[in-house]
């Protein structure tokens, strides 16, 4: 085999990283296209059949919301594991008290915090750099991970996300991370929801749930995170139609 092939194909997927960070300005969108691209998302993140596997990639975020807020903390990260039930489990250590609190808060508001930046970066005419970034930070999350979902859903995503900067025009990149920052949104709502009934008519689950897990190590009330998760993911979401609203042709 040629070693020279492998180094080529490197470069070219370098090249079309780089090529991600190119400023293209915000597009204008006709309102009938917005409506099919706010179908796309809700299709995406509603539907059993769909979120069985978007849900995967929802819950990959909010795995990496945890880990993210740990290292801004100093915290260790041991390993991440996420589960085709979407479970996810990220083993960190550090010091007890903020670092560890900040690191459990950061789990269901990631998704939304996440696809309002998506939202965000395509109003700012930045969605390739999006892509690109994404696909880097995907790539790297490859250090973490422990199991093979995992790792699977890490690289089907970079992949996808490096194959639309590198095969479709900006514009329907940018449609596509539109699509993508919603159902981010809509699944981080899915997720919250989910949470907040554990609390109310499946409290058999509630071991699972950050906010009890978050009042068990504080001593503040589950009710208390929970709306604290609300508080942000409600923010987010206006924020990201702000945004759209902004966009319409």
């Amino acid at each position: 085999m040629d070693v020279q092939q492998p180094l080529n194909a490197a470069a070219d997927w370098w090249h079309a990283v780089l090529a991600g960070f190119v400023h293209t300005g915000a597009p204008v969108v006709p309102g009938a296209v917005l409506g099919g691209i706010v179908a796309a998302a809700v299709v995406l993140s509603i539907p059993r059949a769909t979120w069985r596997w978007f849900g995967l990639y929802v819950t990959f975020v909010h795995e990496l919301g945890h880990a993210f807020a740990a290292l801004m903390t100093g915290r260790y990260i041991h390993g991440l594991k996420i589960g085709l039930d979407h479970s996810g489990q990220l083993v960190s250590s550090g010091r007890r008290g903020f670092s560890a609190t900040w690191s459990g808060f950061w789990g269901y508001p990631a998704p939304a915090v996440v696809g309002a930046a998506l939202v965000w970066s395509v109003t700012a005419g930045w969605a390739g750099a999006a892509m690109s970034l994404g696909a880097l930070v995907l790539l790297v999350a490859l250090v973490f991970l422990r199991n093979f979902t995992g790792i699977l859903v890490a690289v089907a995503s970079a992949a996808v996300a490096q194959a639309l900067v590198m095969l479709v025009d900006p514009l329907g990149v940018s449609y596509v991370v539109l699509a993508l920052g919603i159902a981010l949104g809509v699944g981080s709502v899915r997720d919250f929801l989910k949470v907040a009934a554990v609390h109310t008519s499946r409290r058999s689950q509630l071991s699972s749930s950050d906010a009890w897990i978050l009042s068990r190590a504080t001593g503040v009330p589950s009710a208390v995170w929970l709306a604290g998760f609300a508080v942000v993911i409600a923010a987010c979401a206006a924020a990201s139609a702000w945004l759209l609203w902004g966009m319409l042709a």
